[in-house]
């Protein structure tokens, strides 16, 4: 499984800025990584299906796959209402159904009463990390993401219509960040972010704060000098 996820992540590495040209494949080696730190974060989703909301999230820096590439697993949790033209769009499809058409039954929107959905997202990403000044680092990256998506509503508990919104599936996030180390070990970000899945999409923006483990390797972010040329922490 990790050589597939590497494999994924080597499309990144074709994709980065020509800072990552003297670089081959055999730079990238999914040993390379450890643990090197986690962090949670907070933050707010724009989805194209439920109303605006909060989403809570923790993740994992798994360090660098090779020069520049930093691999971060992360889980996300948001929780909001089915829009009215999503539920209108879901009585469309009720209505169509022989059982009701044929028996003159027309469902409303309104009908379905509140409909919540909440989503769990296990997202795995690949981050593409360069240094600039002011102890800042910056990234841009790609995610494979994995979403449990549960429906609630007092009007379709135990029915159909549940177990027709309740869902698995896969999705894909661009993002962009920028970090900043105000003391020793200590990392503040904020995040951008568009995920896009077969029906549901959303931007959304995160901030969030990780602690770095002590005892990790040489900073491999670009333009960034190895710890033991600067005398400091590795990145």
């Amino acid at each position: 499984m990790m050589r597939c996820w590497s494999g994924a992540l080597f499309v990144l590495v074709a994709l980065v800025p020509a800072t990552a040209a003297g670089q081959t494949l055999a730079d990238y080696d999914y040993e390379n990584l450890e643990l090197r730190g986690f962090g949670v974060d907070a933050g707010y989703i724009w989805p194209n299906m439920v109303e605006p909301t909060l989403s809570y999230g923790m993740r994992v820096d798994l360090g660098y796959l090779g020069p520049g590439v930093r691999i971060v697993p992360s889980l996300t949790y948001w929780s909001s209402a089915l829009k009215r033209q999503e539920l209108d769009r879901l009585a469309a499809q009720l209505n169509n159904l022989p059982a009701l058409r044929d028996n003159g039954v027309v469902v409303q929107g309104s009908d379905l009463g509140e409909v919540d959905w909440t989503g769990l997202a296990f997202g795995l990403d690949g981050q593409y990390v360069w240094a600039m000044p002011l102890r800042l680092l910056t990234y841009l990256g790609l995610g494979l993401t994995a979403h449990a998506l549960n429906a609630r509503g007092e009007v379709i508990e135990g029915t159909f219509v549940e177990d027709a919104l309740d869902s698995f599936s896969a999705g894909v996030t661009g993002l962009a960040g920028i970090e900043f180390e105000p003391v020793r070990r200590l990392r503040l970000f904020a995040e951008g972010r568009y995920t896009v899945l077969s029906d549901l999409r959303y931007a959304g923006v995160r901030f969030g704060a990780s602690l770095v483990v002590p005892g990790t390797g040489d900073a491999t972010a670009v333009g960034m000098a190895p710890a033991r040329a600067r005398g400091g922490a590795g990145r």
